[in-house]
C-alpha cells in the first residue's frame, strides 16, 4: 500500500484551507485510515490546530528540508489515533531563500516523503497562502492531486486563474500526474443570496471536480483551533463537524473507488 498524497492549495488566505486539511484528516483517521498531515506553512496553523506546540519541537519540516534530517524524526503524534503530523515552525519562513541554493529545490519535499509512503493511507499537505517555492514543493509531491478550498464569498473565484496556471506549469515541468482532485466550498451562509450565487458560480466553473458537501460558516469551527483541537474532538455534533464527516465520506468514496478517474485541470 502506498499513500495517496494530496495537496491543499489556494494562494488566497482565509478560505478555510487549514481547517479543511486538519478536519478532513481527523475524520479519515476516525474511519480507520492512517493519515499524515504535512504543515508547509511557516505560520504553523495546522500544527497548532492539532494540539502541537511549535516551541516544544526539536525537529520540524524546516530541519527535514534544509538540513536533510530524516523525516521519520519529525513525525509527531496527535491525540487522534491514526493521525500524525510533520509540524512547521517559524524557522520555515526563511526556508525559501535557503532552498533556492539547493539542487532540485522543487523536489525536496517529494524526496523527503518517499520513506513514509508505505506507512500511511493518506498524506495531506497544507500549503501556505502563496505560490512560492514551498507551494511548488507541495504540488510536485502530490501523487493524487490538488484540493482547492473556495470560500462562498464575493469574488470567490478571483485570483484562482493564477493558481490554475501554476498547477498547469507544475504539471508540464515537474509532476505530469498532477490533477485537480476536488474543489471544496467553505464558509457557506445559506441565508444569503450571495452565498447561493457563489455556489452556483463555482459549480459552473468546476462542474466535474466540485464536492457536493458544502462546509457552513461555523463559530465552532473557528473556535476549535484555539483549543488545539479538530472539530471532531471539540464539537462533534455541530453543523461544521457533520459537514466534515460527510466530506470525508465523499472524499474516500472518490479516492478509493478505482473506477473513478481523476479529472484533469
Amino acid at each position: 500500500m502506498t499513500a495517496r498524497v494530496y495537496v491543499f492549495a489556494n494562494q488566497k488566505g482565509g478560505v478555510a484551507k487549514t481547517t479543511t486539511t486538519v478536519n478532513l484528516g481527523a475524520y479519515l483517521a476516525a474511519a480507520g485510515r492512517r493519515v499524515l498531515v504535512v504543515d508547509t506553512d511557516p505560520q504553523g496553523n495546522a500544527t497548532t490546530s492539532l494540539g502541537v506546540d511549535p516551541r516544544s519541537l526539536e525537529v520540524s519540516l524546516y530541519n527535514v528540508l534544509i538540513e536533510q534530517v530524516p523525516i521519520q524524526k519529525a513525525i509527531t503524534l496527535t491525540d487522534r489515533v491514526g493521525l500524525d503530523i510533520i509540524p512547521s515552525t517559524t524557522d520555515l519562513a526563511g526556508a525559501e531563500v535557503e532552498m533556492a541554493r539547493l539542487m532540485a529545490r522543487e523536489r525536496l519535499l517529494e524526496r523527503s516523503l518517499r520513506p513514509l509512503l508505505p506507512l500511511y493511507d493518506y498524506i495531506l499537505i497544507d500549503e501556505p497562502p502563496s505560490l512560492g517555492l514551498l507551494t511548488i514543493n507541495g504540488l510536485t509531491a502530490a501523487t493524487h492531486g490538488v484540493i482547492i478550498p473556495v470560500q462562498c464569498e464575493y469574488l470567490a473565484l478571483e485570483g484562482l486563474s493564477l493558481l490554475l496556471r501554476t498547477i498547469q506549469q507544475v504539471r508540464d515541468i515537474l509532476n505530469e500526474q498532477l490533477t485537480i482532485a476536488g474543489v471544496v466550498l467553505t464558509m457557506y451562509d445559506g441565508r444569503t443570496t450571495l452565498g447561493q450565487q457563489v455556489v452556483q458560480e463555482v459549480r459552473d466553473y468546476f462542474p466535474d471536480q466540485i464536492f457536493q458537501t458544502i462546509i457552513p460558516r461555523s463559530v465552532r469551527l473557528s473556535e476549535a483551533p484555539s483549543y488545539g483541537k479538530t472539530i471532531l474532538s471539540y464539537a462533534p455534533s455541530s453543523a461544521g463537524a457533520l459537514a466534515y464527516q460527510a466530506l470525508a465520506q465523499e472524499f474516500m468514496a472518490r479516492a478509493e473507488n478505482p473506477s473513478a478517474s481523476l479529472v484533469q485541470a
